[in-house]
């Protein structure tokens, strides 16, 4: 058992090393501390290697938007709130549901139907997880509870593509993000309500 670890350490190394700065990230950000932020970008900057290695170019695409969220995260946490102070914990708005619905929509009919047009994975399924992800970054990033639920489905998801794609260390890492993004969501709404 140790044996087949330590080889799969040495043999996934960048893999490992994105595993590790993920769960920092979610862990501090379920923590609601700012520096989950500079996780983020860290652990997007590796995954974004991983994903390319992969041939999941949407995935790696989404990478690059993560880094940018990372920075607009960071500051909204700081800034955000009213007076440009700390953002709080909030639902989101209802007149900003059917637009993420429809940009998720649109996303993936068009990101899947141009990854359809290359060598891509499974460039449906991909999109559509990338459309999911960069909606719900937008939600943490403004701190809006629902951004968990939505962590919670494309993490279901993710858990069998990477397995498909032999990434077993990040089907196990979304297992792991699955179960954090469900404490997330319950810590954040306790917040709310106390």
């Amino acid at each position: 058992m140790f044996d087949f670890l330590i080889d799969y350490i040495q043999t996934n190394w960048i893999e490992v090393f994105g595993i590790v700065t993920s769960l920092i990230y979610v862990w501090l950000n379920i923590r609601q501390n700012i520096w989950s932020w500079f996780w983020a970008i860290v652990s997007s900057s590796v995954y974004g290697v991983v994903y390319f290695q992969s041939k999941l170019y949407s995935d790696m695409e989404l990478q690059i938007v993560f880094i940018i969220l990372g920075v607009y995260g960071w500051y909204q946490w700081l800034y955000g709130g009213a007076n440009k102070t700390e953002l709080p914990v909030s639902k989101i708005p209802k007149k900003y549901i059917p637009i993420c619905l429809a940009a998720g929509i649109a996303f993936t009919g068009v990101s899947g139907y141009l990854h359809a047009q290359t060598d891509a994975s499974l460039p449906y399924l991909d999109s559509s997880l990338t459309a999911i992800s960069l909606i719900a970054s937008w939600m943490i990033a403004k701190k809006y509870l629902e951004n968990w639920i939505l962590w919670i489905v494309a993490n279901l998801v993710y858990i069998g593509m990477y397995y498909v794609k032999d990434l077993h260390g990040t089907s196990i890492l979304y297992a792991l993000l699955l179960v954090m993004a469900i404490k997330g969501y319950f810590d954040w709404r306790r917040g709310m309500e106390g």
